[in-house]
């Protein structure tokens, strides 16, 4: 099987494991229910929890039952990340995946309140793994992970320092703490969690962190690439974002050509870590460079 099509089949997968646990559009707080789930349903990669998957077939793991409600929460927290970044408050963007963003549709109070409540209901969807896992300490060393990478030491941090520079100068050192912690640190989440869950040892996962840390700083400086080489009819929201809002990024930076090759040799990086595993996925190996050399 080729790889878009395999890519294809795994994300339907990924979709109905995602939307298996999206919450019921009922009740009085129905509206918020709806801002939720249209907001998950718009059309994203999937690719974090699909990374989380692939890890977890890469370390052979079993009782895949464990893995879903973590695939689930990666992609509330992810989404929520998004629905807050397109705020007025923050990046003021009208379209996200190629349709309206969740507080235009929804009004900017739901907005907000719709990113808050994905947040929790993520953190509500991942406790559900501990009644039908087999090994506690692995879930709960999981949990550890999504909570500490999705926060104040990870993406929100990133995302922190990121807002405060707008309309500032970065220097490099900092720009790369940025990305390191508002994109990298999602993946290194699911990588992680992919081979904590499957049973990887400390040794194991500290590397697969570090190949996922430059799988996502080339992932980002790739969105920095595409924000002025792309357009929104390709990319599915806004081109020249960055400089509407007056970003420093790693194009602004380094010039269109270093960044490209900074994309090369942070990808050659991580294939190389990741060819050194005693275990062999060559789908996620795949996934992995289509990931940095996407086009939208």
């Amino acid at each position: 099987m080729e790889f878009r099509e395999a890519l294809s089949e795994k994300k339907q997968e990924v979709d109905q494991i995602v939307k298996s646990f999206m919450p019921k559009e009922e009740g009085y707080q129905k509206i918020i229910l709806e801002a939720m789930n249209y907001s998950l349903n718009a059309g994203g990669k999937r690719l974090r929890p699909m990374l989380m998957q692939e890890c977890f077939y890469l370390f052979q793991g079993e009782k895949e039952e464990v893995l879903h409600p973590f695939m689930a929460a990666m992609e509330m927290i992810h989404t929520y990340s998004l629905v807050h970044d397109d705020l007025p408050a923050m990046d003021d963007d009208e379209y996200r995946r190629g349709r309206k963003t969740t507080h235009i549709v929804f009004g900017e109070d739901m907005g907000i309140l719709a990113g808050d409540a994905l947040l929790n209901y993520a953190y509500e969807t991942v406790a559900q793994a501990f009644s039908v896992t087999e090994s506690l300490s692995r879930s709960a060393k999981a949990f550890q992970v999504l909570a500490k990478k999705a926060g104040v030491y990870g993406m929100v941090g990133g995302q922190v320092v990121d807002v405060e520079m707008t309309n500032k100068p970065i220097p490099k050192d900092k720009l790369d703490f940025i990305f390191a912690l508002k994109t990298s640190a999602l993946i290194e989440a699911s990588m992680m969690i992919g081979a904590i869950l499957a049973g990887a040892s400390d040794s194991e996962v500290a590397k697969i962190e570090r190949i996922a840390n430059r799988i996502g700083l080339a992932f980002q400086i790739q969105d920095d690439i595409l924000d002025v080489t792309s357009t929104t009819e390709v990319l599915g929201k806004p081109v020249l974002s960055d400089e509407k809002n007056n970003k420093t990024t790693y194009v602004t930076l380094v010039g269109l050509e270093k960044a490209k090759e900074e994309v090369e040799a942070l990808t050659k990086e991580a294939v190389v870590l990741l060819e050194e595993m005693p275990y062999e996925n060559e789908f996620l190996n795949q996934l992995l460079l289509a990931l940095v050399n996407r086009k939208k």
